[in-house]
């Protein structure tokens, strides 16, 4: 896919995926979505990209949904293709699906770590994307909000179950229902965000970061272990998470990759891991899918 919304850039195993709008700060379309997928879709085949920063080209990260031509913009098949015959709403459409929804779904699939580096104003689907990433780092220039509400609708991207669980219940309450804009210095006091750098750190410290997660550490336990912490927000029960810890301990134990990793610490090298994310996940992953739509 030729790409004409985003810029997709591998260096030194760390993959930069940057929102390019920068006439229109980054507005999300459509269009900005199916290449984001796809651009996702390629980190995950590229056994040579161990992390992946999202960024914005300009100065806003993403100002939100793209809302020039009206409220019903996302609705690509138009809205006779959410209507029953009787013109109630058909909500089992795959046409109802949220966009956003469609896009933070797949970064919580992901088998490679996120971090995303808001380099300015990240506002509605710019605030709800930035959730499912790993690691959230932003400059001093940074704006965040949670509009919705000022806007007539309600939070997406399925916010409503990431957010509380990134800032806590209260803290999401707050900024939803207000829709108010706020600094980085809140987004870090709230838990948004991690580290708040200036401006021309910004890039040098998640590119820091990535290669934290990529130096010595194997891909394949890397890719099971983003896939535990993410799932395990959702368990009901430890026991759930004890069941998939023990089957990944038992099948990593006896893989290559534990060999070389224990060799590599006895005889003081550096490891060299052969298993690899696209060819070697154990037989039981994927453990939990992606419900279908309905």
């Amino acid at each position: 896919m030729a790409y004409e919304t985003i810029r997709y850039e591998v260096e030194d195993g760390i993959a930069t995926l940057t929102l390019s709008r920068p006439e229109k700060m980054n507005a999300f379309t459509t269009g900005m979505l199916s290449e984001m997928l796809d651009a996702l879709d390629r980190v995950d085949a590229d056994d040579d990209v161990r992390a992946l920063i999202v960024t914005g080209d300009g100065r806003a990260f993403c100002a939100g949904a793209d809302i020039s031509n009206g409220a019903g913009e996302f609705l690509t098949d138009g809205e006779e293709s959410v209507r029953n015959a009787d013109g109630s709403f058909n909500y089992s459409s795959p046409a109802a699906r949220d966009g956003g929804g469609r896009l933070t779904l797949r970064l919580y699939e992901l088998k490679k770590p996120v971090i995303a580096a808001v380099n300015g104003a990240a506002v509605g689907v710019g605030s709800t994307m930035l959730l499912p990433m790993d690691v959230r780092i932003a400059s001093e220039s940074a704006r965040f909000g949670f509009v919705f509400a000022k806007r007539g609708i309600v939070p997406e991207a399925a916010s409503s179950w990431f957010l509380p669980r990134v800032v806590g219940i209260s803290q999401a309450a707050r900024w939803c229902y207000s829709g108010r804009v706020f600094d980085a210095a809140e987004a870090l006091s709230g838990g948004l965000v991690q580290s708040v750098v200036p401006q021309d750190e910004l890039i040098p410290t998640a590119r820091a970061i990535a290669q934290e997660f990529a130096d010595q550490t194997a891909p394949v336990s890397i890719a099971l272990t983003r896939q535990m912490l993410w799932k395990g927000l959702g368990m009901s029960h430890p026991m759930e998470a004890h069941r998939v810890d023990s089957r990944a301990i038992l099948s990593r134990s006896l893989s290559e990759d534990a060999n070389e990793g224990v060799n590599a610490f006895l005889e003081k090298r550096p490891a060299d891991f052969p298993m690899k994310v696209s060819t070697d996940m154990p037989d039981f992953y994927p453990w939990s899918q992606e419900p279908e739509y309905d």
